[in-house]
C-alpha cells in the first residue's frame, strides 16, 4: 500500500501534537441531528459532490468517534433517497470510474480533528477491500477500527 503525503502529515501532526487517544475500541457514534455528525458529514461532502455531482445526502451505515479520529461507511444518494448511477456521474466524465473495479457508490472515510474542525484524510468509492485496515491507517485510527486492526 503506497503512503501519500497527507498520511504522512497526519502522523506527524498526530505524534507531535499530542493528538488525543482513546482506548482501544473506545469510540461513539455521534446520534443524528447532533453538531458533530453534522461537520462530519459536511467534511465529506464536498468529496462526494466531485465525485457523485451535487446534491448528495448520506445513509449513515457506521459513524464512529474516538477522540481526534473519527471512520465512516456511507451511502451517497439523492435526496429523496434517488440512487446515485455512477456511470453518469462527474467522476465516469473525467474517467475515473472502472466498473470492474468498484461495486457501487458506497463511500469509506477517515477522519482527523484540525483544530475546530473536521478533516478527510483518505475516502473512497466503491470500494471492493478494507483499505482501512492494516499500516499506516491502524496506527492512528485503531480505536475505530479495531476489529479491522486486531482487536
Amino acid at each position: 500500500m503506497k503512503i501519500t503525503n497527507t498520511i504522512l502529515a497526519v502522523v506527524l501532526a498526530l505524534g507531535l501534537t499530542g493528538g488525543s487517544v482513546a482506548s482501544a475500541g473506545d469510540w461513539y457514534e455521534p446520534q443524528r441531528g447532533t453538531a458533530l455528525r453534522q461537520d462530519l458529514m459536511d467534511a465529506l461532502r464536498p468529496h462526494a459532490w466531485w465525485q457523485l455531482g451535487k446534491p448528495v445526502q448520506f445513509v449513515v451505515d457506521e459513524l464512529r468517534v474516538s477522540g481526534d479520529v473519527a471512520f465512516a461507511m456511507v451511502l451517497p444518494q439523492r435526496p429523496g433517497g434517488g440512487a446515485i448511477d455512477p456511470a453518469t456521474t462527474p467522476m465516469a466524465q473525467r474517467g475515473d470510474y472502472y466498473p470492474d473495479d468498484t461495486d457501487g457508490v458506497h463511500m469509506e472515510a477517515i477522519f482527523v480533528k484540525s483544530g475546530n474542525m473536521w478533516v478527510v484524510v483518505e475516502f473512497s468509492i466503491g470500494g471492493t477491500d478494507a483499505w482501512w485496515a492494516g499500516w499506516p491507517f491502524c496506527g492512528i485510527w485503531h480505536d475505530v477500527i479495531p476489529e479491522y486492526c486486531g482487536g
